[in-house]
C-alpha cells in the first residue's frame, strides 16, 4: 500500500492530500530515510512525520486497504 494511503487509512494523518503534502515536503522518514508518497509500506516498517515542533514515531504493525474507527489504532504502535 502506498505511504500515503497507509497515513490516511490508518488515521494518522486526517487526509491523503495532506499525507501526500507532507511527504512531498520530505517531512516523512521511513527506517531513517525520506519517503515520497508512493513508497510501498510494508509491516514493521518505522514511519517518522514531522508536523513544525511535533514528531511522531510509529511502527507499522499491519497493512489493510480499509479499516474501521477502532481497527485503524491497530494498524500501527507509537514509539514516542
Amino acid at each position: 500500500m502506498r505511504l500515503d494511503k497507509y497515513l490516511k487509512v490508518s488515521r494518522v494523518i486526517k487526509r491523503r492530500t495532506i499525507a501526500n503534502e507532507v511527504c512531498d515536503a520530505k517531512h516523512v522518514l521511513v527506517n531513517g530515510k525520506i519517503a515520497r508518497a508512493s513508497y510501498d509500506v510494508k509491516e514493521n516498517d518505522i514511519i517518522e512525520i514531522t508536523m513544525g515542533s511535533n514528531v511522531t514515531k510509529i511502527q507499522v504493525t499491519k497493512v489493510t486497504e480499509h479499516a474501521t474507527k477502532d481497527d485503524a489504532a491497530l494498524m500501527y504502535k507509537v514509539l514516542n
